[in-house]
């Protein structure tokens, strides 16, 4: 078996040192991009300086090992050095004169605070490999750091206060006079003033809480929202979610796969509680650095205390692509939605497309702007209420939202928002148009 070259092990080294420094100094590159520049190159030096393998399972086995080396920078330069740790020993088991590999296990042991098995590797390296001046000067690097542990990742809170104006804020119906009935029995109503719409200001604070836990790249995280109108207190709601996401891989395939539970009290009573499951998957698939690809799917159960009959549980297969410019990035998003409900629920299963497009843009040096629009249309399986509305429900709703946010200060920004809601639907008495505007004040990275 071929050993390393030390090119691609300077090129390791290096890229796990970057790593410990973005961990103190805060956000650089993302670690793809990092493992891209760092290890293509000396990859193909790598190619060029090693022997041709004698057949072809000998150069499958060689690719295999630099695949599952690569894994292993990467895990250390996303700050996982314990998951590092395991790849590459399952290396060092298929190749024991992979000489980054010993390197980098021993920065691994470092970073997780294992001084002794660490110092055990690094006089392995200078006794086996000869290793060259500058690789024996990281090695002194890390020795007098005294191999403490690698920093964990601090938290990360955020607050954001709003004012604003909202033009139906019960989505109020858009038709006062509605018919109900079934066949030659069908009559005229209109509706009372809490089903049309209310206009009223409402007040915004909302705050987040992202906290790692351990060297695995697992995110705690917590949110909380409070809204209040000034006039519609039916209206008034308070949401909270707690959720746990952690990084996974497999093969090639990467991603983050989520678990999350929510409550949201409607004015004053508890509405809805929501469990999710999220799974988010990127593709091997080699689109250019300015464009990303990514698969969803999402299982969620909700039960509504009040109003038994509209529990449902909610099937969400999607995909998104991003694609970045120098100054801009767009955003396309679309997937299904499969919705099943109680056999009492009106309307019964549903169904749904949905789809949005958003593009973000750095205005001038400071000020960044957002334009999107957002498309959902469900169908249900069957008549409404029948005797009373006999129609299949068909509910297509769109939005346009524009934004536009400016720094103040190192941490705060100040935001102002414009919504445009339109709901059309075959059933007059759901039909609903709003339209609203939101001023902002914002802090994170506390």
């Amino acid at each position: 078996m071929r050993r390393a070259p030390w090119t691609l092990l300077l090129a390791g080294a290096t890229l796990c040192a970057a790593a410990h420094a973005q961990q103190d100094d805060g956000p650089s590159a993302p670690a793809e991009s990092v493992v891209a520049a760092a290890a293509v190159p000396d990859a193909a030096e790598a190619a060029e300086a090693a022997p041709a393998p004698p057949d072809a399972r000998a150069d499958d086995i060689a690719a295999q090992e630099e695949k599952l080396y690569l894994d292993a920078l990467r895990a250390l330069s996303e700050g996982r050095p314990d998951e590092a740790t395991g790849k590459l020993e399952r290396l060092l088991e298929k190749n024991s004169l992979h000489a980054g590999a010993w390197l980098d296990l021993a920065i691994s042991h470092c970073s997780l605070g294992n001084e002794s098995e660490a110092e055990r590797m690094f006089e392995q390296i200078e006794t086996r490999f000869d290793p060259p001046p500058a690789i024996r000067e990281l090695i002194a690097h890390y020795r007098k750091s005294g191999c403490k542990g690698a920093q964990v990742a601090r938290r990360a809170m955020s607050f954001k206060l709003g004012r604003g104006y909202d033009s139906n804020v019960n989505q109020g119906s858009s038709n006062r006079f509605v018919t109900v009935g079934s066949g030659n029995q069908l009559s005229q109503v209109e509706l009372g003033p809490d089903s049309l719409p209310k206009g009223d200001h409402f007040n915004l604070l909302s705050g987040d809480f992202n906290q790692p836990l351990g060297s695995r790249g697992m995110l705690l995280i917590a949110q909380l929202r409070a809204l209040r109108h000034s006039q519609v207190d039916s209206q008034d709601s308070t949401s909270g979610l707690l959720a746990l996401e952690k990084p996974w891989n497999a093969g090639a395939w990467t991603g983050r796969a989520t678990a999350a539970f929510g409550l949201v009290r409607l004015g004053g009573d508890l509405y809805q509680r929501q469990g999710q499951l999220l799974l988010r998957a990127v593709p091997p698939v080699a689109l250019g650095e300015a464009t990303s690809w990514a698969l969803t799917a999402g299982y969620s159960g909700a039960e509504y205390p009040t109003r038994r009959y509209y529990d449902s549980h909610t099937l969400d297969l999607g995909s998104t692509v991003a694609w970045s410019a120098k100054r801009a990035t767009v955003v396309l998003a679309a997937g299904a939605l499969a919705d099943q409900g109680r056999a009492s629920r009106p309307g019964g299963d549903r169904s749904a497309w949905y789809g949005s497009v958003n593009l973000f843009g750095a205005l001038n040096d400071k000020a960044i702007g957002e334009l999107g629009i957002s498309r959902q249309s469900w169908r249900s399986e069957r008549a409404y209420s029948p005797g009373l509305i006999d129609t299949t429900r068909r509910q297509n709703t769109t939005q346009l939202r524009a934004s536009l946010q400016v720094p103040v200060g190192t941490h705060s920004a100040l935001q102002l928002e414009l919504r445009r809601t339109w709901n059309r639907e075959n059933i007059p008495l759901f039909q609903y148009d709003s339209r609203a505007v939101q001023f902002s004040w914002r802090t994170d990275n506390w």
